[in-house]
């Protein structure tokens, strides 16, 4: 009987070999053939899925992209639940923020991916939409924890240019993290925020 295949199972399952692909040696080498190589299948099961490399890399970016969406996304509800200037409101905040920083394996993994995708897309036009979609959509959310923090009565530019800021704190940790783990443990990462956030 022949064996059946989940074959968005399967899709993952190569995703998750060009994240370690690029984590152990960066994007270059995320090839149909390396990545068939790391995730233990033939080059023609591959390309089964993935016409070719440029298709494989933009779906893997697409997966990222919305891997660290859906984490941001499920924390929304608990700050907006929590009543603003309470530590529940402050701790719902953090945790959401933290959601989009290396501070284990798996989001490490991600981290770096995206990192390296969005970099990569200002040479690589197929990769240019996704980055567009990946800053428009974390973008929407950093802006909802703004105003979430910020006075009603802010004005819409104020609103922005804090929201540019902590995007930045956060692509900078995510950054220095990635180099520094020794450094930029989870613990400072998490007394940067708080920093942050105290100075807002």
């Amino acid at each position: 009987m022949p064996k059946i295949v989940d074959a968005e199972a399967r899709r993952q399952d190569v995703v998750e070999a060009v994240l370690r692909i690029i984590a152990g040696d960066g994007l270059e080498r995320a090839s149909l053939r390396e990545t068939a190589d790391e995730a233990g299948l033939a080059v023609g099961s591959v390309r089964h899925y993935f016409a070719g490399s440029e298709e494989l890399l933009a779906f893997a970016f697409a997966s990222v992209v919305d891997r660290i969406v859906r984490r941001l996304e499920a924390s929304l509800p608990g700050v907006h639940a929590a009543d603003p200037g309470t530590p529940e409101h402050r701790a719902a905040i953090l945790t959401l923020l933290c959601g989009l920083l290396p501070l284990d394996g798996p989001r490490a993994l991600e981290v770096c991916a995206w990192m390296a995708f969005r970099n990569a897309a200002r040479v690589r036009p197929f990769l240019a939409a996704e980055a567009d979609r990946s800053h428009r959509e974390v973008a929407v959310i950093v802006g909802s924890v703004i105003r979430a923090l910020r006075p009603e009565d802010q004005p819409t530019e104020s609103l922005v240019v804090e929201a540019e800021r902590l995007l930045a704190t956060l692509d900078g940790l995510c950054m220095h993290s990635l180099l520094q783990p020794g450094w930029m443990t989870r613990e400072m990462c998490v007394d940067v925020l708080e920093q942050h956030l105290d100075g807002m």
